[in-house]
């Protein structure tokens, strides 16, 4: 069975990567969630996409100039205003305790392209582990020498690169970073290619998959996992395909 993945929570319907976002993909029978992590100026692993405020927060400015406690004075649900109430920016922390009490998988994009956050993989892989997680993590990034870090510092921990572009054999590719999986822009990754992959034991879960047409084909293909902003809708088009 293709697993769904909800992006940044339900990303769709509740406002990103806040715990609304995710108590509604655990709600609709998401199997996992993605997420995305940077470090706040005083080193604390906190969950948000942008580098920079504006677009998610009623604050402007960037993610790694403002400490956790700053952060966490901001308003999250700022593209879903007064629909949810008012969100909080989460961190990793928080998330991890909240999936000890369920089954879900998560995948855990380091956001270090732009800023590399000298000391991110360490300090999520610490937090893996404190919170015995290291069977349900998927650490996932841009930035691939970043997985080969995280690789070294904890093989038992899944790793996939993201990609946006082509790649000649992805699978011999990850293969040779140590990842256990790959993670392309649906863009980039032709059904040829991800049957290829299967064909050759390594897991697709391309992004981000908001189309029903593009859902039911990679349901059909057989395809690891999607990554979607509609967990619900996704579950619904997956249920009509096993009805058939």
């Amino acid at each position: 069975m293709t697993l769904i993945f909800a992006h940044r929570g339900s990303a769709g319907t509740h406002p990103e990567n806040t715990m609304s976002a995710f108590n509604e993909a655990a709600r609709v029978g998401a199997e996992g969630i993605e997420t995305d992590v940077q470090l706040s100026k005083d080193g604390a692993v906190v969950i948000i996409h942008d580098e920079k405020l504006d677009r998610t927060t009623n604050a402007s400015g960037y993610v790694k100039d403002r400490t956790l406690q700053e952060l966490k004075t901001f308003h999250a649900s700022f593209g879903f205003k007064g629909k949810w109430g008012k969100e909080k920016i989460p961190t990793l922390e928080e998330l991890l305790i909240w999936l000890n009490r369920n089954q879900m998988w998560c995948n855990i994009e380091l956001k270090n392209t732009f800023f590399l956050y000298p000391g991110l993989e360490e300090k999520v892989i610490q937090l893996v582990r404190a919170y015995k997680m290291e069977e349900r993590i998927i650490i996932s990034s841009f930035n691939h020498y970043s997985l080969v870090n995280c690789h070294q510092l904890a093989p038992e921990v899944q790793t996939a690169p993201l990609y946006r572009d082509g790649l000649y054999m992805p699978w011999v590719y990850a293969k040779a970073i140590g990842a256990s999986a790959i993670h392309p822009s649906i863009r980039a990754a032709p059904d040829i290619i991800i049957q290829a992959c299967l064909r050759m034991g390594m897991p697709v879960r391309p992004y981000t998959i908001n189309k029903t047409d593009e859902m039911k084909r990679l349901f059909e293909l057989g395809c690891s996992a999607i990554i979607t902003d509609y967990p619900k809708e996704a579950i619904r088009v997956r249920k009509g395909l096993q009805v058939n």
